[in-house]
């Protein structure tokens, strides 16, 4: 039997990068997946994705910043899939890389209403959907550069202020509602070559730290598709009855190991630039 046979799971964020590699595990593993994207153009694309499973996925659109909108996700998926089992808030962006001071504060303010606000938004009407119907539920956020104390985000304060910031926030629902049957979960992707990582016009500054950046990629950076793996776990039965729990697909093991291997990777060539 698959690890995810008939449970339902919405993946905000899902039409690209993380979130895209998180959906085609999930449907691989047996799971119905919702995926979403602020953009209509993206859901479509990324429907046609599963034209061979056009059963097992839906698409909405959704901008996560927005409360009602993802409340309006959540009874959406309810009403195609008859309940959910699990929702992993994945959805986000970054600033571009620059100091605060030549910031944008438009730009900054949108960063923490995408990636915080729109972590606080799934929680809440997951949680509420949950609660009200009896039913145990998963709930993954996503943490990532900003969230460990060695990792200071200069450049991206914004993206590194809404990982911090999600981590504490999932760490207190999660004790908040410990008597219930939620499983409230932190999951880290590690480093992955993104389009929010990989901008198409570098700011001057980002100009400056790329060959540093590169480096720091080409060392530490891997397939989504282990993040992945990771979130098939959390949302499986593996987690049932546990919460506050914290993976991540880049820990001190990990690192040591691809840190190690990084000269006989670049001598044979096989380090992945892709940009997922």
């Amino acid at each position: 039997m698959k690890q995810l046979e008939n449970r339902v799971a919405i993946i905000t964020g899902s039409t690209k990068g993380i979130g895209r590699a998180i959906a085609r595990e999930f449907v691989r593993e047996g799971a119905k997946v919702v995926i979403t994207s602020s953009r209509r153009e993206n859901v479509e694309a990324a429907l046609r994705e599963y034209a061979d499973t056009p059963d097992s996925v839906y698409g909405h659109v959704c901008d996560v910043s927005l409360y009602a909108e993802v409340e309006a996700l959540v009874e959406a998926a309810v009403h195609r899939f008859g309940a959910i089992d699990c929702i992993i808030n994945n959805a986000g962006i970054s600033d571009p890389f620059t100091s605060v001071c030549d910031s944008d504060p438009a730009v900054w303010s949108r960063v923490i209403d995408t990636n915080l606000k729109g972590a606080y938004n799934g929680s809440r009407a997951a949680a509420r959907y949950f609660l009200s119907s009896g039913r145990s539920g998963k709930i993954i956020n996503l943490a990532g550069s900003g969230t460990d104390k060695s990792s200071n985000t200069p450049f991206i304060s914004a993206y590194g202020s809404t990982k911090a910031a999600i981590a504490r926030f999932t760490y207190a629902m999660a004790e908040e509602y410990r008597q219930t049957p939620l499983s409230i979960m932190l999951l880290h992707p590690g480093l992955v070559r993104t389009e929010i990582n990989s901008p198409s016009n570098p700011t001057t500054e980002l100009q400056k730290q790329l060959r540093t950046l590169n480096i720091v990629f080409d060392i530490f950076a891997q397939s989504p598709d282990r993040a992945a793996r990771y979130a098939v776990r959390m949302a499986s039965p593996w987690s049932d009855g546990k919460t506050g729990l914290y993976l991540s697909a880049l820990d001190g093991k990990r690192k040591k190991m691809m840190l190690l291997s990084y000269p006989f990777r670049k001598l044979t060539n096989r380090i992945d630039r892709r940009t997922y």
